[in-house]
């Protein structure tokens, strides 16, 4: 287990998700209170959207628009450089639970996920799928029985995609076509036996390592969230656990990102759990942040 050793950048969170290194500033979705908000190094705070139906993943489009997840009504919000927001696009007919993460390529094109279920009515778990949204609003499905699709990078090279499973206890792979579209699926990472699908109540003590919000190294490996854990892990292809290293007493990790001015900032959103019942009307989440040796790579 890894002594690192974290600062505090910002408190006062209901539940942090999604983070992001852009433009010199730090942004995250905050699924309670309903906003995605900036900060810088210093920790100066910036609104940069409210939005009714709970943000999550974040990305940018190459005329520099953000994309933003509208989890309950399965939808992407475009913030353009004006400030103006309209629905890029429309992901219903697709989802099998809320929406949930994304990212965004050089090209504009988006993939993203969905919980499978609802997790906080406690339903029981089923597959879902990976979606691509295209840089018009243009959407398709390109993968299929996917087990709770969560963070997600793209290599430096922009050649594969790598998807965490949640409920697979995995990151699965794909090579990345010129249309956007799919292909050659395979393992990344198994980091825990799968589970068996069935009621909730039978799968939850089965997930061993659980991936949520995740970020790639310039090395190509990956460090993650373990969302049932209540650590961080930084893996290798393959599924070496390089690192391990465990939250404050008293919270749970529940996405990390790679960025800050030098690129090895690994910024932790944390929470003392991720239940919408109790973080609903809490301010307790925070964003920490230690330093590591190697510096951010590919997408997002």
């Amino acid at each position: 287990m890894s002594n690192r050793q974290f600062e505090t950048l910002l408190t006062g969170g209901g539940f942090f998700e999604s983070p992001r290194w852009h433009d010199g500033r730090w942004f995250v979705s905050d699924f309670y209170h309903h906003q995605v908000v900036s900060v810088t190094e210093e920790g100066s705070v910036q609104i940069e959207m409210t939005i009714e139906n709970q943000p999550s993943g974040i990305g940018w489009l190459p005329d520099g628009s953000m994309l933003v997840v509208s989890m309950k009504d399965h939808s992407i919000l475009r913030k353009g450089v004006d400030g103006s927001v309209t629905v890029h696009a429309r992901l219903g007919d697709y989802c099998n639970g809320p929406l949930n993460d994304l990212v965004v390529d050089s090209k504009g094109n988006a993939w993203v996920g969905d919980f499978g279920f609802d997790l906080m009515g406690f339903q029981d778990p089923s597959p879902t799928n990976l979606v691509l949204v295209k840089s018009s609003g243009e959407a398709k499905v390109v993968a299929d029985q996917m087990l709770f699709p969560n963070g997600m990078v793209i290599t430096d090279d922009e050649k594969s995609l790598v998807v965490g499973e949640t409920l697979g206890c995995r990151y699965s792979a794909f090579d990345i076509n010129d249309d956007g579209t799919l292909s050659n699926r395979r393992v990344f990472a198994q980091l825990g036996p799968s589970p068996t699908l069935g009621a909730f109540t039978e799968v939850l003590p089965q997930i061993t390592v659980a991936p949520d919000g995740c970020g790639m190294d310039s090395d190509g490996n990956i460090w993650m969230a373990d969302a049932l854990g209540n650590r961080l892990l930084h893996i290798a292809e393959g599924g070496e656990i390089l690192e391990e290293v465990k939250a404050p007493e008293g919270l749970g990790f529940f996405a990390c990102m790679l960025g800050g001015s030098d690129g090895k900032t690994l910024l932790a959103c944390a929470a003392p759990d991720f239940l919408e019942a109790n973080r609903i009307l809490s301010n307790d989440a925070v964003l920490l942040v230690t330093k590591v040796e190697t510096g951010r790579g590919g997408r997002p």
